[in-house]
């Protein structure tokens, strides 16, 4: 019987355009494909469980006998966004896009946001993270005005030194964005980001935090909440969620951080999901196309995984997949329209089992809800049968 679930998302590990993805203008994205032409790419253990035999993978080495589950999934949601993907795999099927503006955000929000601030903000537009504290750092450490920046997610981002904007009152004003934020302009997520250093070498904290909307509706995470089933939330998950359907939480300061929390709740007495995303390979290198870094990243994750298949227990399943694309080797630093890989290893699970591709995330939010015998999500299709012995 299988009592718990390791549910690990490598924040956007894509693996090849979907079919509609030059609507998003990311036609020829591809994100582990594309890395693994650019150099090589040493990811032996997720290869073992079958990483590279994923229909439509390319440049991966396949294995003979795989040792896992292993297909590619789809997205059926109108978006590529983190809140979008994670809400599709718990069972929320957005068809209408979060709003974004290219153009920045109109008066109607800046000017009660500033009004709130006691301040005019600085930037108000599309930029990468970096390049806005090269642009707008200094003067921002000399005024104590905030960078509000957008990107071509839906999303309001406010950048602040910690030693001019306190990292407490940065996220007071980031839930105060968050009310603002509401009705034709609520956005996916309000981020902190706060930094330090000084003009030419600025970088970013760990101290970062999403306000994202609250979901619409009960997800497969409330319901096993309602159901006496422990919901861990390692990582961003808490904030992806606004904690609903949460019953417990942590932080994470980097990747490898998020699988040293997740094995040591792995080691405690729970029952139900320990929900964990490792936020790096979206942050930290596929918005900066960084291939190196990138690649660097799921060779330190896949390094760590017989480490996290040691300290699993035999009631235990580990499921892998991705929420979205970020493609380090094209132009766009934005996210990407893309199909994403899933593995899964347990030992009541079937070795070799080929899942094929698979047309929408809930597949697998509905998997493990038969998994720990819950109430059905309202999309998607179980694959259980076809990877249980």
């Amino acid at each position: 019987m299988i009592n718990r679930v390791i549910w690990i998302i490598l924040d956007s590990v894509g693996m090849g355009e979907l079919p509609d993805a030059d609507k998003f203008g990311d036609r020829g994205s591809n994100t582990i494909g594309n890395i693994a032409k650019q150099l090589k790419l040493d990811v032996p253990n997720m290869r073992k469980l079958g990483l590279a035999n994923i229909e439509g993978m390319v440049n991966l080495e396949k294995v003979e006998e795989p040792e896992g589950v292993y297909g590619r999934i789809g997205e059926l949601s109108n978006g590529k966004d983190t809140t979008i993907g994670h809400w599709e795999m718990v069972g929320i099927y957005s068809p209408i896009a979060f709003p974004t503006y290219p153009d920045g955000f109109p008066g109607e929000v800046t000017d009660k946001f500033e009004a709130y601030v006691g301040k005019k903000i600085l930037g108000n537009k599309p930029a990468s993270g970096t390049a806005i504290l090269e642009e707008l750092g200094k003067e921002h450490m000399e005024t104590g005005r905030p960078i509000v920046y957008t990107s071509a997610d839906s999303v309001f981002q406010i950048a602040a030194h910690e030693d001019i904007i306190p990292v407490e009152k940065l996220y007071d004003m980031c839930r105060e964005a968050r009310k603002i934020l509401s009705n034709e302009h609520a956005v996916a997520r309000v981020i902190a980001r706060p930094f330090l250093g000084e003009p030419g070498s600025f970088y970013r904290t760990a101290n970062r935090r999403d306000f994202s909307l609250v979901p619409p509706k009960d997800t497969l995470l409330d319901i096993l909440q309602q159901s006496g089933k422990d919901v861990i939330g390692v990582g961003k998950i808490e904030d992806i969620f606004s904690g609903k359907g949460i019953t417990e939480a942590i932080h994470t300061k980097d990747n490898m951080d998020g699988v040293d929390k997740t094995i040591e709740y792995m080691n405690k007495d729970n029952k139900g999901l320990i929900f964990t995303n490792l936020v790096e390979f979206d942050s930290k290198w596929g918005h900066r196309n960084n291939v190196e870094g990138y690649a660097k990243g799921l060779e330190e994750f896949d390094m760590r995984l017989p480490e996290i298949i040691k300290n699993m227990k035999d009631t235990d399943v580990l499921m892998i997949n991705a929420d979205h694309g970020c493609d380090p080797t094209t132009p766009s630093t934005d996210h990407s329209r893309e199909y994403v890989p899933f593995l899964a290893y347990g030992k009541e699970l079937k070795n070799n089992a080929d899942l094929k591709t698979r047309k929408t995330f809930s597949d697998i939010g509905q998997t493990i809800a038969e998994i720990l015998d819950v109430k059905q999500l309202e999309i998607g299709e179980s694959f259980l049968k076809d990877i249980k012995r």
